[in-house]
């Protein structure tokens, strides 16, 4: 018996290698604008650099409603792709959900545990576990892009599903450890706008505007609940029916990739670093981000990958041992989603929020340089195939060209 063919469809083909061109592109903008935003904030345009953040503009400031609302935007664009993904994708089957799931999840549980180990003993910084526990796709997928054929489809392929998954977790992490106390009638109206978005798609409703219409309120509804209002955007995106997704997903993910990205690191990377010496570097806080992405991420997503392999619970992908330490090392940039996730750890506290930022740069610029240069070492040759199994169903193993 022949064995199933595990090529994805051709127009899977054509969405994922858009995907990834786009966030490979929006990536190398997002580490130019992220050293924009630091390069100004220790530059004479500080202050006015500072004081434009901290603009009202009706209920929000200019900052919040970078953060708050455009980055619902970007949730919402997380959310269509991991429901892509589940659907038809890479997630598509539990055989191809168990490698990424094994990975994902104990590359967030490692640098947390790595974090609490360093910072959880100082009072009051135990809330920011969660900052090391996500990887910035943009980020990595960009400096992957910049590598060309010495980062195979196959890594790519691995990371993008590791990060799909990872968001997953962030997500639920952000609506269960950092809510704040909750508004039961707001609840109630989110409620109703997620059952109104359910009967639209029952009824066959696959125009986008009544989904987008009801999105909006939903945005209101959590943002007054106490929940953090970027939820609103995963909610909304698991509401819109498949083929109005896709449509969305390909409108939205320019918009995401060059827009809202990099204007999120250039409003949130920004740290005045004027009084501060390397020793700041071993404080609790940025010592235990730092470590947390650079070691508990690769320790995490590498070790993890390594034992499902050896033990047999997955295949090892299409690529030699180092091209994946490489991978898991670049898995450690956790930028977009640690700098979110701190602001929501320590809210109003300007002092440990530039402390995040100087951990989340430092562990970031770390896993990235360590992943370029490995990976940016490494031959182009990669993987053969041996003779595959005698069971159909078994997955072909792949075997070194080089040590």
């Amino acid at each position: 018996m022949t064995a199933p063919d595990p090529t994805p469809q051709p127009h899977l083909k054509i969405r994922l290698r858009a995907f990834l061109e786009s966030e490979a592109a929006g990536g190398i903008l997002l580490m130019l604008a992220s050293a924009l935003a630091l390069i100004v904030a220790n530059s004479p345009l500080a202050t006015d650099y500072f004081h434009l953040l901290h603009v009202e503009l009706g209920p929000l400031s200019l900052h919040g409603w970078i953060n708050d609302a455009l980055m619902a935007v970007f949730f919402l664009l997380v959310g269509l792709e991991i429901k892509a993904e589940v659907t038809e994708g890479q997630l598509a089957s539990w055989s191809q959900r168990r490698l990424p799931v094994i990975a994902a999840a104990s590359g967030m549980a490692v640098p947390a545990l790595v974090y609490l180990a360093i910072a959880g003993t100082t009072p009051g910084l135990s809330r920011g576990w969660a900052i090391p526990a996500a990887t910035d796709i943009a980020f990595a997928m960009g400096l992957l892009g910049l590598l060309g054929k010495r980062a195979p489809a196959s890594l790519k392929l691995l990371l993008t599903t590791i990060a799909i998954v990872d968001d997953m977790g962030a997500v639920l992490i952000i609506a269960v450890a950092y809510t704040a106390k909750l508004n039961l009638m707001a609840l109630l109206g989110a409620g109703i706008a997620l059952v109104c978005m359910y009967a639209l798609g029952r009824a066959g409703v696959k125009r986008l505007a009544p989904y987008l219409v009801l999105g909006v309120l939903l945005w209101l509804a959590v943002y007054a609940s106490g929940v953090h209002a970027t939820i609103a955007g995963v909610a909304t995106a698991m509401m819109i029916p498949r083929a109005a997704a896709h449509r969305l997903e390909h409108a939205l993910n320019p918009w995401v990739a060059f827009g809202i990205v990099p204007l999120f690191g250039f409003a949130n990377a920004g740290v005045s670093l004027a009084g501060m010496g390397p020793e700041i570097l071993l404080a609790p806080l940025p010592l235990g981000v730092a470590l947390g992405l650079f070691l508990g991420k690769q320790i995490g997503v590498f070790g993890s990958i390594w034992l499902a392999v050896k033990t047999g619970i997955a295949p090892r992908p299409r690529a030699r041992w180092r091209q994946i330490y490489g991978m898991a090392l670049l898995a450690g940039i956790g930028f977009t989603m640690s700098l979110f996730i701190g602001g929501l750890a320590f809210p109003g506290d300007a002092t440990l929020g530039d402390e995040v930022k100087i951990g989340v740069l430092a562990g970031s610029i770390l896993s990235a340089l360590a992943g370029y240069l490995l990976l940016r070492s490494t031959s182009t040759a990669t993987t053969s195939t041996a003779n595959p199994p005698s069971d159909s169903n078994a997955p072909t193993q792949p075997v070194d060209v080089q040590p």
